[in-house]
């Protein structure tokens, strides 16, 4: 837990919160090419300047006190009332390349800013802000090309009064980050704009929805695709008609197979009714043939899928019951000849297999360990995360750092989503629709949905080994549109994640849409 009294407060001078951060001053800084006090160890609890480090603003707010993340110690930025303070350090000497830092941090939240920053390095400055993080320690990542042989790392709060984060166990190495995948699910757009969907701007032009997300820096969609749906939409002739778009507009595809005329997910994994009385042999062959036939129609078209998903959230298992993982075996078989069919037609694209449940080490342990012992064949995982269903941010970082160092495996999220509202835009109550069932420290605003699509890519970007590959948004344009609702087989259905989606009750693009544009 943290604790905001500190231990010798009589040692360090209060300032005047809030007051205003200048460019740093010249020649306070400590001189060096490496990192110095790197786990604040040197000076014990009570140290107003860390040993190696600089400080501006209002210093009385950044200090050293015991609970370090490796060590005894780490640096704390906290105060009784509003305040703006620095702790930096400027390395010279260096030899221009990329670099990155990384830091173990937490956060209770609440400030206007709280961020690591590389700045002074040559080129543009770049940031990570800190996730709102009480129970663990969360690891972040910021990555900097160094042009000009100094850079100059630091942690900066802007925050108000009771505010607190902590800083421990930094390194600064040669190296680089980023997320190659910034995509968003987009299987409910063609629907949407049969029925009268409208996208525009941010300022309100009206276009194309798929132009104005990749505008906003996405560059990967997702499709799902069902075997007969009800309402003939998410089938095979959809996704081809819609693929086209996608890569007209300079994007890769994901293909997410349900192996169900509706939808699958942990709770519900319905065999196509055109399969449900065949043997496993048969279900086997049916896998083959009618993921070979989906993304060799794809290919034939000239917009070969870049990834695929061997069912959605399998975590029980698919084509319930031969498939469920009560008898893994058999889930094994099925899996496997999704796997050989999307070689077949593609041996360069990427198949994934998806779970729920992304702060659930225990359990993908588990999945993941019994696949493996079954013979189960996979090139990339996907977790579904959301932070009101599953788990902390912390859960959800050891879990995936866990799967990509355990299997040796690049790792995604698959989905993850977040309010900006509660209310509302048609008659069917949201998923989400009170602040009982947020995650702490982040609203149901437009701030508070753009911070956790950030945060999660951060956490993703941090992956060790450059394993992160990156993220998807669920239905970015899943507006409230009448006839548009969650179930195929019922045309009045309502939509209970309009509130989710990355355009607004005006039809307008959210701000989280820029998250998008993360290096």
């Amino acid at each position: 837990m943290f604790h905001p009294r500190r231990t010798l407060r009589a040692l360090l001078l209060p300032l005047v919160a809030g007051l205003a951060l200048a460019a740093l001053p010249a020649g306070t800084a400590h001189a060096a090419s490496t990192l110095t006090n790197a786990g604040f160890e040197t000076d014990g609890t009570g140290a107003a300047v860390p040993s190696g480090w600089s400080e501006y603003g209002d210093t009385g707010a950044s200090y050293v006190e015991a609970g370090g993340h490796g060590g005894s110690y780490r640096l704390t930025h906290y105060s009784a009332s509003a305040y703006k303070v620095e702790t930096y350090q400027y390395l010279s000497g260096l030899t221009n390349g990329n670099y990155r830092l990384t830091a173990w941090v937490r956060s209770g939240g609440g400030q206007n800013s709280a961020y690591l920053a590389l700045k002074n390095c040559g080129g543009a400055e770049q940031r990570t802000d800190l996730p709102v993080s009480t129970s663990g320690w969360i690891h972040l990542v910021v990555p900097v090309s160094v042009t000009s042989s100094q850079c100059t790392i630091s942690v900066y709060s802007d925050a108000n009064a009771g505010n607190w984060i902590n800083v421990d166990d930094l390194t600064f190495t040669s190296g680089t980050t980023g997320v190659s995948v910034k995509g968003s699910d987009i299987s409910s757009l063609a629907k949407s704009e049969a029925y009268g969907g409208v996208y525009k701007t941010s300022s309100g032009t009206t276009g194309d929805a798929l132009a104005i997300l990749k505008s906003a820096g996405m560059n990967y969609a997702r499709l799902k695709v069902w075997v007969n749906p009800a309402d003939g939409y998410n089938n095979k002739a959809r996704v081809l008609a819609m693929a086209k778009r996608i890569k007209a507009q300079g994007m890769k595809l994901l293909v997410d197979f349900h192996y169900s005329d509706t939808w699958a997910d942990p709770g519900t994994q319905t065999k196509p009714a055109a399969w449900a009385g065949h043997t496993y042999s048969q279900l086997k062959t049916d896998v083959y043939n009618h993921t070979h036939d989906v993304l060799n129609a794809l290919k034939s078209q000239g917009t070969t899928a870049d990834m695929v998903q061997i069912g959605n959230e399998i975590n029980g298992g698919m084509l319930w019951s031969e498939g469920s993982t009560d008898n893994f075996a058999q889930l094994a078989g099925l899996l496997n000849s999704g796997y050989d069919a999307a070689k077949a037609v593609s041996s360069s694209t990427v198949v994934a297999l998806h779970l729920a449940k992304g702060g659930d080490l225990t359990g993908t342990r588990w999945w993941f360990d019994t696949a493996l012992a079954n013979g189960v064949k996979f090139d990339a995982i996907g977790l579904s995360y959301y932070g009101y269903w599953h788990g902390s941010l912390y859960d959800f970082q050891t879990t995936l750092d866990d799967a990509a160092s355990r299997y040796a495996k690049p790792v995604f999220v698959a989905e993850t989503a977040y309010p900006f509202r509660l209310d509302s835009d048609d008659a069917l109550v949201n998923q989400i629709d009170t602040t009982g069932e947020l995650v702490s420290g982040y609203p149901a605003t437009t701030t508070g949905q753009s911070n956790w699509l950030r945060d999660v890519m951060n956490i993703v970007e941090a992956v060790p080994n450059g394993r992160g590959l990156g993220v998807f948004y669920w239905e970015a344009t899943w507006t409230a549109v009448t006839g548009n609702g969650w179930d195929p087989a019922d045309a009045t259905s309502g939509n209970g994640w309009e509130n989710q989606a990355l355009f607004g009750f005006d039809d307008k693009a959210l701000p989280a849409m820029s998250v998008f544009g993360h290096r």
